[in-house]
């Protein structure tokens, strides 16, 4: 980060500069979190941490912005499967780590440019925040309809389905994003990978409150997320903030 913050702050930058820099801090901080996550990184300790993400991605906002002379500019992009896909899990975290504080937050962020244009934004923001949208509609039908679906089931065993469904195609669907196949390179003395979390479809396991055994063990599945979840009974005074 202290290379990040010498071009912020250089007497020199210019907008453009800043957007690139933020830009590039706010998913920096979002990798080496889930990498922290995938290490075994205590759950409460990164419920702690998590709001200095969002405020990573508070500062992305504001530069965008500055650069876009356009005071919604979101710090990511819906129409980027990649960038869709940080969103859901940045909410998914908010929920699982119980840090729903950090929703309010997290919508100022995007609520601008995206507010009533995505369904599944709007469903999973609605059990926390009032007066959200109810639409039809979505930026990527792969991999989410399915998600989607999980909403608006009539049974949880119906729910359930959609989700195996998901999971299943999740990770196959990501492959334009460049996170995708980072384990491999590895391999070759390359870097970048931190894992791969479906965390959005752990959130709709706690808020529709189903039952994962069918699924528990899925590769992208971060079941002690949803453990955690639970067991805290969303009552914050369990977790000591720093």
């Amino acid at each position: 980060m202290p290379a990040y913050l010498d071009v912020l702050h250089a007497k020199g930058s210019d907008a453009n500069d800043r957007r690139r820099v933020s830009a590039a801090m706010a998913a920096d901080a979002f990798e080496n979190f889930l990498l922290q996550y995938s290490a075994g990184k205590p759950l409460e300790s990164l419920s702690a941490e998590l709001e200095s993400i969002v405020a990573f991605f508070e500062q992305s906002a504001k530069y965008e912005r500055e650069f876009e002379n356009e005071p919604r500019f979101p710090p990511l992009r819906f129409s980027e499967l990649a960038h869709y896909e940080r969103v859901m899990q940045l909410i998914g975290l908010c929920y699982l780590l119980h840090r729903r504080d950090l929703l309010q937050r997290v919508a100022a962020l995007f609520d601008g440019a995206f507010a009533a244009k995505d369904t599944l934004y709007e469903d999973i923001l609605a059990y926390e925040l009032n007066d959200r949208f109810d639409l039809d509609v979505w930026y990527h039908d792969t991999p989410y309809r399915d998600i989607i679906n999980s909403f608006y089931r009539e049974t949880p065993h119906e729910s359930i389905a959609d989700l195996e469904r998901y999971l299943k195609s999740w990770y196959p669907s990501m492959q334009d994003a460049p996170w995708h196949d980072s384990h491999l390179r590895m391999s070759k003395g390359g870097g970048g990978y931190f894992g791969y979390w479906s965390i959005e479809a752990a959130a709709a396991v706690y808020l529709l409150d189903i039952d994962d055994s069918s699924f528990r063990e899925h590769l992208v599945y971060p079941k002690d997320l949803v453990d955690f979840a639970r067991s805290v009974n969303g009552d914050l005074k369990l977790i000591q903030f720093s």
